[in-house]
């Protein structure tokens, strides 16, 4: 999964200005809405900001892909509780003062001619057209805040500028069962889109959107499975085509400005071949974290020729002082006593007490250490500390930062209804979710 890096890719800026770099391109990464699907992950967080294979954020992604791509200007566009977010990417991403690089937000913000909010991905660019080109670029690229995939983007860029397209975006191969749920591409012999359909649940016209067998070989798609082309919402456009197609009402890209653009506009697919998971649900993020813990995971945080950046947070090392684990991920930080951890993710700064059992368990560990002075304070208060305490069992559920889990607790979501609420814990797609800052109290079954 590492990033070729593509041989001779020359671009030229509108100011006529010749670079074998990719300084002529900035990259706006959305931030999304609400993130009412998971909830109560975004209950207090922005989407981006949700906390990913114990020590990352979901924005993490796609901003170490534009690092790795060497794309070191990037805007992120936000507007529901972004002041973690806002934290985050202040702390973790600096750039030297003579490189030119950024990662900076864009907040929604009422101004005198608009007073509304992000209305969708196209509003939100609309609404910063301003900012955006008082940059010296040649070619946009947008992409999605809640993804989880490693991609080189010199290569989308560098096909892009090779087929003097107008606008090219990123499809990946997928199956029938998927191609219900997602934008699905029809090209032509040159890769041009000449066809597209939201979401087409009619077999008939999934069956007219099929990719022609005989062109696996010269897209280098492997399997001779049915496939159809999905947009993975991830866009490259020219300045000035940007600019044209922003010039109406539009709110979003996916399902009014591509469809309008491929009548009369050069719109390309570039075909992704790669792991790429949308983190839009609660049963999405939850197993995509799972994943992480196989011997072999599709995603590989491994990688060290396309790394993963996070924030530096120069935390101890672990300490286990006696514990079973097995396919499980050990973030920094952590204390764990004599337990038993299975298929989990265990997040920074966690403590886990001895005689606990964690199966299939997303543990997000805490912003902070408390005091032993805290520690009393709270439990004068009848509130345990912040982590898992002593004989307690969980199994299938995400445990978010600062949540306190008490003795004796008992947390499965078995013989539950998948969607339930509860003034202590969510249940959501079948998982159990205790939300930042949960007090679950001693001898609870949830």
């Amino acid at each position: 999964m590492g990033m070729e890096q593509p041989q001779g890719l020359t671009m030229s800026s509108h100011t006529g200005r010749q670079s074998a770099n990719t300084s002529n391109v900035l990259s706006v990464i959305m931030g999304g809405g609400q993130g009412t699907r998971l909830f109560p992950l975004t209950k207090e967080r922005a989407k981006p900001a949700v906390p990913l294979a114990g020590k990352y954020r979901l924005v993490d992604i796609p901003i170490s892909n534009c690092i790795n791509s060497n794309l070191k200007r990037v805007y992120l566009l936000t507007q529901f509780n972004s002041a973690s977010l806002h934290r985050h990417i202040s702390q973790s991403y600096k750039f030297d003062h003579f490189s030119g690089g950024f990662v900076e937000i864009l907040a929604a913000e009422q101004t005198f001619s608009d007073t509304s909010w992000y209305q969708g991905t196209a509003d939100a660019v609309r609404k910063n057209l301003l900012h955006f080109l008082n940059h010296d670029f040649e070619y946009m690229l947008i992409l999605s805040g809640d993804q989880l995939y490693r991609m080189d983007f010199r290569r989308i860029i560098g096909q892009h500028i090779e087929s003097h397209a107008d606008l090219t975006v990123a499809t990946l191969p997928v199956g029938r069962s998927q191609a219900s749920s997602l934008g699905i591409m029809q090209i032509n012999e040159e890769r041009r889109i000449t066809r597209f359909v939201e979401k087409p649940s009619d077999p008939a016209v999934q069956d007219s959107l099929k990719l022609e067998r005989s062109w696996y070989s010269k897209l280098d798609i492997e399997g001779d499975q049915e496939f159809f082309l999905a947009s993975m919402g991830i866009y490259v456009f020219n300045r000035e085509v940007l600019v044209r197609l922003l010039d109406n009402t539009f709110t979003d890209f996916g399902k009014h400005i591509i469809p309008s653009a491929i009548s009369d506009m050069r719109v390309f697919s570039y075909v992704f071949q790669g792991y790429w998971e949308d983190i839009g649900t609660i049963a999405s993020f939850f197993e995509a974290n799972m994943d992480c813990c196989a011997e072999l995971p599709r995603f590989n945080f491994f990688d060290m020729s396309a790394p993963i950046f996070s924030r530096p947070r120069f935390l101890p090392a672990s300490k286990i002082n006696g514990a079973k684990i097995n396919h499980a991920i050990i973030s920094d930080g952590c204390i764990i006593n004599p337990s038993s951890i299975n298929h989990s993710i265990v997040g920074i700064r966690s403590v886990v007490g001895a005689g606990s059992e964690l199966n299939r368990v997303i543990l997000m560990g805490g912003d902070y250490y408390e005091s032993h002075n805290s520690i009393l304070e709270n439990e004068m208060m009848g509130k345990p500390r912040i982590g898992i305490g002593q004989n307690t069992t969980i199994e299938n559920a995400i445990i978010d930062k600062n949540a306190r889990i008490a003795d004796g607790v008992v947390i499965t979501p078995e013989g539950k209804p998948s969607n339930f609420d509860h003034e202590n814990y969510f249940i959501r797609d079948g998982i159990v979710v205790v939300p930042k800052n949960g007090v679950i109290p001693a001898g609870f079954w949830i």
